[in-house]
């Protein structure tokens, strides 16, 4: 086996790492609440800290240790992790489990950026966005894989020792990182004046911006998917499982088509994307009538409503190789970072739509997201049109 498919293996395996550790919580949220006796609520907490912290601690990080060697500052950061986790496997009451929490999800996202910035430096340029789709692809695999297996170990034995799982996982993931990641690549280093300007540039905020929507369009309906499954279509709680698995399968391939679109046609053709989401988006109320149509309708959603994942990330990048070299892992950390804070407004719709509208017709609010995406991904296609054309006349 080559060297790069090697590295493309741990690639996958560290985002996977990275998305049983922050998914796990919602798998056993139950018998936390129990061991620590606190109340499910409270540790429903743990999951919004958790996605505040990831979102405000990345840029931080990545900012600050631009200046530094990515491959040390990678290991440090994964030897933090490791020890973050390993101590939520071993705490005894919630303030512990929560301190953990927040260390972890501190460097959790920077090691995103790391892995991103390292497969865009390593991977030949035509297979760029397939990398980084299937680095996004791991954190699907965690949602329908490593959070039931986290379950079935918590249900076994205890939650504590699906964390411990995990560090199992981490530790095996560092060693393999420390074999096979590259010592010494090239890195512009800058100041964080010089870094941060790469936000100025509109080709990257109405970015983030598209990015940030399409999150909160997926997550203003999919926040209550098992309610939608199990209430308004009306399958049973045995039905459940089976179906989320066929749903995070449809996930995954969601990501390599993700990946299969920024090699060929980038962004230009996302507003097609959006106008079909929107179509679903406000058919679905009459579509959870029937069991099959429903259903049908959310494997189309989970299919298409997060395909500008790759093209938008590969923009980020290439407008950071172009324009901003010393900014190449800010421009690692704004998907995700952009990603987590579209999610927590996402979730906030779903439940103001719910309180307000019920249920069945919470998906007009993310109708409402997706027709703001299509509107900022058409403003942004003719901004980077523009600078093409510009720079093209300039040379």
């Amino acid at each position: 086996m080559s060297k790069y498919r090697l590295q493309t293996i741990i690639f996958v395996l560290t985002a996977f790492m990275l998305g049983c550790n922050e998914f796990i919580v919602v798998g056993v949220i139950s018998d936390i609440s129990q061991s620590l006796h606190v109340s499910v609520a409270t540790v429903g907490y743990l999951v919004t800290i958790f996605a505040t912290t990831f979102a405000v601690s990345t840029p931080f990080i990545t900012v600050l240790t631009n200046r530094f060697s990515r491959y040390k500052t990678l290991m440090v950061l994964m030897l933090i992790f490791l020890i973050g986790n390993t101590l939520s496997g071993f705490s005894t009451s919630y303030g512990m489990l929560l301190v953990t929490r927040v260390v972890t999800a501190a460097v959790a996202g920077a090691i995103e950026s790391f892995i991103i910035s390292f497969a865009n430096d390593i991977a030949p340029h035509d297979k760029r966005a397939v990398l980084i789709a299937w680095i996004s692809a791991g954190f699907s695999i965690a949602s329908v894989i490593g959070v039931p297996i986290g379950v079935a170990i918590s249900t076994a034995d205890s939650w504590r020792t699906a964390f411990h799982v995990i560090s199992g996982v981490t530790l095996i993931t560092y060693l393999l990182l420390a074999w096979l990641l590259p010592r010494n690549l090239p890195q512009v280093k800058g100041g964080v004046k010089d870094q941060l300007v790469f936000l100025t540039d509109k080709r990257v905020y109405l970015g983030i911006a598209v990015n940030l929507f399409m999150a909160a369009t997926m997550y203003a309906y999919y926040t209550y998917i098992r309610p939608l499954i199990t209430t308004s279509m009306g399958f049973s709680l045995t039905s459940l499982n089976w179906l989320l698995f066929v749903l995070g399968i449809m996930s995954i391939i969601s990501n390599r088509l993700s990946g299969a679109l920024a090699e060929r046609g980038g962004m230009r053709p996302l507003p097609w994307f959006y106008v079909v989401d929107i179509a679903l988006l406000l058919v679905l109320p009459l579509a959870l009538n029937s069991q099959v149509l429903g259903f049908g309708v959310l494997l189309i959603l989970t299919l298409i409503v997060t395909i500008a994942g790759a093209p938008v990330q590969i923009h980020f990048l290439d407008v950071a190789a172009e324009s901003y070299p010393q900014a190449t892992m800010l421009a690692s950390s704004v998907s995700p970072i952009s990603f987590n804070i579209g999610i927590s407004v996402g979730s906030a719709t779903a439940s103001l739509m719910l309180g307000q509208v019920g249920l069945q017709n919470i998906s007009f609010g993310a109708a409402g997201y997706a027709l703001i995406s299509l509107i900022l991904v058409l403003i942004l296609n003719r901004v980077v049109a523009t600078h093409q054309s510009t720079t093209t006349v300039e040379k």
